[in-house]
């Protein structure tokens, strides 16, 4: 890594089963920060939501939106000792999952609260949104053996992907970093990691792709 990274607030984000939370980890590693994760396993509806969507997707939503909002406050807060962080969610994606999985009389209660929680968010200093088709996505949720993600099902995640697309699309919060990660190991590779390093050393502002062609050394 030839020039430093400064950035203090880093975003991972990306479909299920991308990679954006390994990545995120090795990331705050890397550079010292503190992890803020979205902490999946502590939602209680989650599994239920998986094998009955319909039936679980309101309380399920409504658990991560406040998740998030407490953990993103209490990072606000804690903002005069200013450590450097890296996190593997946006809080403004989270009404993409909304949107695919509550009916209109849910998604309107939804808004109510998510526009009372969004008002105090602190933005990122870079977004880096991983890409990946839907067959290389239910291979690694297949290979990390979660138990109540094997419900997931190939439509399911290109309905998402797609929403993840669209949402990337308009995006202009932060400066974004989009990395096309479906032949790439960010996680235990060594070039491919370096060379985002390198290219997250250099995002300033703007849009941003990272595609590398490259065999692992």
């Amino acid at each position: 890594m030839k020039q430093p990274i400064n950035h203090e607030y880093i975003v991972v984000e990306g479909p299920i089963g991308v990679g954006k939370t390994s990545l995120a980890r090795r990331l705050a590693q890397t550079l010292g920060a503190t992890e803020v994760m979205e902490g999946a396993e502590e939602n209680p509806f989650l599994p239920r939501f998986y094998e009955d969507p319909r039936s679980a997707a309101l309380p399920t939503q409504l658990f991560f939106l406040f998740q998030r909002a407490r953990q993103l406050q209490e990072m606000r807060q804690s903002d005069i000792f200013r450590p450097r962080r890296v996190s593997d969610f946006l809080f403004e994606k989270d009404r993409l999952f909304a949107s695919l999985n509550l009916d209109d009389d849910e998604l309107a209660l939804y808004e109510q609260v998510y526009d009372k929680l969004a008002l105090e968010v602190p933005a990122p200093d870079l977004v880096i949104y991983l890409q990946a088709p839907v067959e290389v996505l239910m291979h690694r949720v297949a290979r990390r053996g979660v138990s109540y993600e094997q419900h997931i099902d190939a439509s399911y995640l290109a309905g998402l992907n797609d929403a993840y697309m669209r949402f990337f699309h308009r995006y202009e919060q932060a400066p974004l970093l989009i990395v096309n990660a479906a032949e790439i190991d960010l996680v235990q590779g060594h070039r491919s990691y370096e060379l985002l390093l390198e290219q997250i050393a250099g995002i300033h502002s703007g849009r941003h792709y990272f595609n590398p062609v490259l065999t692992e050394s």
